[in-house]
């Protein structure tokens, strides 16, 4: 006869629960409009006036060095130069939509030599080239890594990555990327989890606000627009008044575990059925409300938040939960996508 040490009954018994309270959503929280987005930049330089950090005479700085000083009409005869005091290092960045000529971006310097740190160093002049290969930017400053205070109270400091840098506005925007945004007389929103059931409802919600058929959803993550009659000319007043409709999002159920960190992660609308569990010394059982009431259980059709919560005090770790939700998605118990981290 196994005692109550050797195997452990639920008996907890929950109300069926109620549908969780939905929350609107900003249309500019959900989705975005195809087109303006950011656009990355990249392009390689040199940081110099280090203290000795530098790289160790690699081949792609010396080289780098010679060819600096050829363009600047120093012809030394060298073909080799070698200093602690330059670091080759890539330069990235992100060119902001609608941005204009003059302007100026962050960016960011990472070592691609043997540097020790950039610490105290200046980016020379250094083109950004996007995708298409054109120059969009020219990138130039001191860098700054960004110190963490030591905890010994004093003005001293440390960081965690010495061989990457920021520079706060070190990038002037040479070129515009082409956009004739207020003259468009379509436009699309990309939702950022793609649902039938949202982009279906952001159509209608959208109709309803324009008062005509102006929006169609094409797919679980696109909806067209049709620029109304009273907004030609003025794409950025429609895009505004759309943006800022209030929406109830859709997803589907899903619960995520992660079985080293314990943490568990259960959407909305995520359902269990009928079911007896038997894990180890752990017994519950899942069972609708006419039960028997000495024979008492989870009642059927209630949240999974409501089971953890009940596993939860019955002390069950975390590896026992991913063992136990996989058995129920593997059963057909658990309503919901399972994904385990």
């Amino acid at each position: 006869m196994m005692t109550a040490k050797t195997r452990l009954i639920a008996t907890v018994l929950l109300a069926l629960a109620l549908p969780a309270e939905l929350h609107a959503a900003r249309v500019k929280d959900i989705a975005q409009v195809k087109g303006v987005r950011e656009n990355l930049l990249i392009g390689y330089g040199l940081v110099i006036g280090l203290k000795g950090t530098g790289d160790s005479g690699t081949d792609i700085t010396s080289k780098s060095m010679v060819r600096l000083f050829e363009k600047m009409g120093i012809q030394s005869g060298a073909t080799d130069f070698k200093s602690k005091n330059v670091a080759a290092v890539i330069v990235t960045g992100k060119l902001p939509p609608f941005a204009r000529a003059g302007t100026r971006m962050d960016i960011t310097v990472s070592s691609i030599g043997d540097a020790g740190s950039l610490e105290g160093g200046t980016l020379l002049v250094t083109p950004l080239r996007a995708g298409d290969q054109n120059v969009y930017a020219v990138a130039q400053g001191p860098v700054s890594l960004g110190q963490l205070t030591g905890g010994g109270g004093g003005g001293g400091g440390a960081t965690s990555f010495p061989t990457t840098a920021r520079v706060p506005n070190g990038a002037l925007i040479e070129k515009e990327v082409d956009g004739s945004f207020t003259q468009k007389k379509t436009f699309v929103l990309s939702l950022n989890n793609p649902d039938f059931t949202t982009a279906a409802r952001l159509s209608r919600m959208i109709n309803t606000e324009l008062g005509g058929k102006y929006a169609m959803a094409r797919d679980s993550g696109t909806v067209d627009i049709i620029v109304p009659f009273n907004y030609e000319g003025n794409g950025v007043e429609l895009i505004a008044t759309i943006e800022n409709l209030q929406i109830n999002p859709d997803s589907k159920a899903r619960v995520i575990l992660n079985e080293r960190t314990g943490t568990i992660v259960i959407g909305e609308n995520v359902r269990i059925d009928n079911v007896a569990i038997s894990h180890g010394d752990l017994a519950i059982e899942v069972s609708g409300p006419k039960g028997p009431k000495e024979k008492v259980g989870i009642i059927n059709g209630s949240t999974i938040k409501d089971v953890v919560k009940a596993l939860n005090t019955l002390g069950v770790t975390p590896k026992d939960l991913t063992a136990i939700f996989q058995a129920l998605r593997a059963s057909g118990a658990l309503q919901a996508d399972l994904e385990v981290l």
